[in-house]
């Protein structure tokens, strides 16, 4: 051996971590950071502006003894229609906003707000507590089912 050479220490491995990790977990961060800045710059964030309202209609849903969910106006107080069935969209929408009012000790009474708006998008809010679900992210047959509601006449 020659003693101008150090010699490797017995306990430290070769650096072998792949550098492809490391390139792709940059590209990761970097693609983070270019989307954060262009929500921001372009203000399309879950903060945005919601377009302006076209048609509005207060409703009241009611669950009755026969497993149904009445439907009310919620400004007269008059019978829209009974949903019974599945309704799996409509209910589970109901049923998300209902636990909040629970959570937060709100009954029944106060009713919903159905907002059609003019970029065409159909908005579910619950003024009690200042939730909102909009349903355009739902698609257009989970829209319809709400949407049905603003045009509907009295029973």
């Amino acid at each position: 051996m020659n003693p101008a050479l150090p010699m490797p220490a017995p306990w430290r491995a070769p650096d072998t971590f792949p550098a492809g990790v490391l390139y792709c977990a940059g590209a990761i961060i970097a693609f983070a950071l270019v989307s954060v800045g262009l929500v921001r710059i372009t203000g399309n964030g879950p903060d945005q502006r919601a377009a302006a309202a076209t048609l509005e209609r207060s409703l009241r849903f009611e669950d009755q003894a026969d497993h149904g969910v009445l439907v009310t106006d919620g400004a007269t107080g008059e019978k829209l229609t009974v949903l019974y069935g599945e309704q799996g969209f409509v209910r589970g929408v109901l049923r998300a906003l209902t636990r909040e009012r629970h959570a937060r000790g709100i009954g029944a009474v106060p009713p919903f707000k159905l907002i059609a708006r003019l970029d065409g998008t159909v908005t579910l809010t619950d003024p009690a507590t200042g939730e909102r679900v909009d349903l355009a992210s739902f698609g257009p047959t989970n829209v319809a089912e709400f949407a049905r509601f603003l045009a509907m006449q009295p029973e």
